[in-house]
């Protein structure tokens, strides 16, 4: 099966996602043989079971799309999901705080769901790039780096932009091979998904997955 299928997660976040959408992501995630799906955590039970018997790692999302939740609300929604069967979870920093430069309370934020993962889940931190300078999106690497997360993630894809070649460059740039790095929102075709894995991404979040691994066969 496609290379670039193994470095993908195949997400779906849309509020308006039904059990039918979930079904199809899944079964898409089984025929390409995807790294993750990547769902609400609403659906995370749902996910996990469909994937039974597969390779497909369930991924959700904690204090998303906007970071604004406590680190307490983050690290019990990051317990329930690992309950439910989540092998992975995408958290999205505070970003008010990032923009404060209230770094303590940022690094302690990422730690809450770090520690809340612990020896049972992976943990991508989402920096949430288009709302940060190049110095934050640095100190945002540094931070969850320091918080002992497993991945620095450019995006939500619910905001004003998405991944950039350039951010991941930076990233890539600031943390070296101590984090992976996931790049995330507007991945819509393989040359910009390649583009990302050349600049240092090592795992990609799209909504187009199938789009790009047929066009990579």
């Amino acid at each position: 099966m496609s290379n670039i299928a193994s470095m993908i997660d195949h997400t779906l976040l849309k509020p308006e996602t039904t059990r039918e959408m979930i079904e199809t992501l899944c079964n898409e995630a089984k025929k390409y043989e995807f790294a993750a799906v990547c769902v609400n955590p609403y659906y995370v039970k749902m996910a996990k079971e469909l994937l039974k018997g597969s390779k497909v790692k369930v991924a959700t999302v904690i204090g998303f799309p906007l970071g604004a939740n406590t680190k307490e609300v983050k690290a019990l929604e990051t317990k329930a999901a690992i309950e439910d069967g989540a092998d992975e979870v995408d958290m999205v920093i505070n970003i008010g705080a990032m923009k404060n430069k209230d770094y303590d309370i940022v690094r302690e934020d990422i730690k809450a769901v770090v520690e809340a993962a612990k020896d049972k889940a992976i943990v991508k931190v989402i920096i949430e790039t288009c709302l940060l300078t190049d110095e934050e999106k640095v100190k945002a690497c540094e931070l969850s780096k320091e918080a002992h997360a497993d991945f620095v993630k450019t995006s939500t894809g619910f905001s004003t932009g998405g991944a950039t070649v350039d951010d991941v460059k930076l990233m890539k740039k600031t943390i070296g091979d101590s984090l992976k790095i996931k790049a995330s929102g507007g991945i819509r075709d393989y040359e910009t998904a390649k583009a990302m894995i050349e600049a240092g991404a090592s795992r990609i979040g799209a909504s187009a997955s199938v789009k790009i691994v047929e066009k990579e066969q």
